[in-house]
């Protein structure tokens, strides 16, 4: 693994609609996060706490689906700031579980999950600061920005993780072996 001529690469993680364990999985890569932490500068994360989407991201590997207005925003912050925009995991390749959404009516979906008793979820202003108005359906991050590769797997287990950062760090194209291109 190689660090950019004049230093570290810049690396950020996201997590949209999903469960986190695409985010786990990497924290299972162990001792070489120690050897990924001599080269990369972690500049974005749920890991890092990072509030904002920062400029000039070399590498960015997105997990989960695009479920509500937040990360259909996010997601376009992502894109235009980073070089390479990675789907992490099924959810961000498919939808996976995610997208089971899809089969029910999102009208009052929030009433009927979060609210006892009959009424609508308040819209608009505060409300939206609480809670991010859903998308009419979940989609896999390739139908709302660009991506140059994917890592699928639910999640992901730490080898093929592994794989696609090292090539990615490296500017080479991730190339999986056939073994690794497996879902689920």
């Amino acid at each position: 693994m190689t660090a950019k001529k004049n230093g570290k690469i810049r690396l950020a993680t996201a997590w949209l609609g999903g469960c986190s364990g695409c985010h786990m999985s990497f924290l299972d890569l162990g001792e070489k996060l120690i050897d990924l932490a001599g080269v990369v500068e972690l500049v974005y994360s749920p890991i890092a706490d990072a509030k904002e989407f920062p400029h000039k991201v070399d590498v960015t590997l997105v997990e989960g689906a695009v479920a509500n207005v937040d990360h259909l925003e996010l997601a376009h912050s992502i894109r235009e700031r980073s070089r390479k925009v990675v789907s992490f995991g099924d959810c961000a390749v498919t939808g996976n579980v995610t997208s089971l959404r899809n089969t029910l009516q999102v009208d009052d979906l929030l009433t009927q999950v979060y609210q006892a008793g009959p009424g609508q979820v308040p819209r608009g202003g505060e409300a939206d600061k609480v809670m991010p108005a859903l998308l009419p359906r979940v989609v896999p991050l390739h139908q709302v920005i660009e991506v140059d590769a994917y890592i699928p797997g639910c999640p992901p287990d730490p080898d093929r993780i592994w794989a696609a950062v090292e090539a990615l760090l490296a500017n080479e194209p991730v190339a999986l072996p056939e073994t690794m291109r497996k879902f689920g």
